[in-house]
């Protein structure tokens, strides 16, 4: 195995690796989708977009910068870092560089959508630098995707603060997508001596949790926003709780791994479908 230290000079792609792309973009696409739905000036969703991309870009490069020992002794192969396709400088100089550069893109939004952003960001790099391996994990992400819809919202003119189900839909959400995100990992971190609140919980624990959390976001951004949910998010609530059953039930009984996380997801991706469509009452 390649130690991470033993290249010098990495490649712009597997550097772009090392920050976790997947969940950058789709953290930065819900904040873009928020603000547009939101009825944010194209200047202030492009702002927003920015701000909030290098702001995750600075957090998945943290991520891999700290965690280079624990992937090399897991033998990760999807790591650039543990594989020796990019160094641990190379990381950290990045997860830096994009943290300072999160603050005049933070400032730009106003400053008070731009102290609800660093908060965001400094949520995440907590779980990084300490909370990941406590009974506390959970909390950064409740804390981080409970300020994003604040972050767009005090963005817009008049700079209202988010609604109340906004910002209790994104905490659950953000708990919800550490369970999902750990799950496929678990062994590996165990065996790495990361103990979060999903390694104490155990898999059928964690994956039961995650749909619990999940379905109480979908019913919060379904009935929260003023009126009728309309079919549209009737139809999206249906398939959060048909999704939180098939994950629950295929958990229990022992089925395969990608069943009940797949099943999971799906939950997810309603929760986010109707958060967006609600965007208009956002504040």
């Amino acid at each position: 195995m390649v130690h991470p230290a033993t290249r010098s000079a990495p490649s712009t792609v597997s550097l772009l690796l090392a920050a976790h792309p997947l969940p950058s973009v789709a953290v930065t696409g819900l904040a873009t989708l928020l603000a547009v739905t939101a009825g944010a000036p194209a200047r202030t969703a492009v702002l927003v977009a920015a701000a909030v991309l290098v702001g995750q870009l600075s957090v998945g490069w943290c991520n891999d910068w700290l965690d280079a020992d624990r992937d090399v002794a897991a033998g990760r192969a999807d790591k650039p870092v543990a594989t020796g396709r990019v160094t641990r400088d190379a990381v950290r100089a990045a997860a830096l560089v994009a943290l300072v550069a999160t603050v005049p893109l933070s400032a730009a939004l106003g400053w008070r959508a731009g102290l609800a952003h660093l908060g965001f960001v400094a949520s995440a790099w907590s779980y990084d630098v300490r909370l990941k391996s406590t009974v506390w994990s959970w909390a950064p992400y409740a804390v981080s995707f409970g300020l994003l819809p604040d972050v767009v919202s005090l963005a817009l003119p008049g700079h209202p603060a988010a609604a109340w189900w906004a910002v209790v839909a994104g905490a659950l959400l953000g708990v919800g997508a550490h369970l999902v995100n750990v799950l496929p990992d678990l062994d590996d971190d165990r065996a790495t001596g990361v103990r979060g609140m999903p390694h104490r919980l155990g898999r059928n624990g964690s994956g039961v949790l995650a749909c619990a959390v999940l379905v109480a976001a979908a019913a919060v951004v379904a009935f929260g926003p003023a009126g009728s949910p309309g079919t549209g998010g009737w139809v999206v609530l249906g398939v959060a709780l048909v999704g939180g059953l098939v994950a629950v039930v295929s958990g229990g009984r022992g089925g395969r791994r990608v069943v009940p996380l797949v099943a999971t997801a799906a939950v997810a991706v309603a929760v986010v479908v109707l958060l967006v469509a609600s965007g208009s009452h956002l504040s």
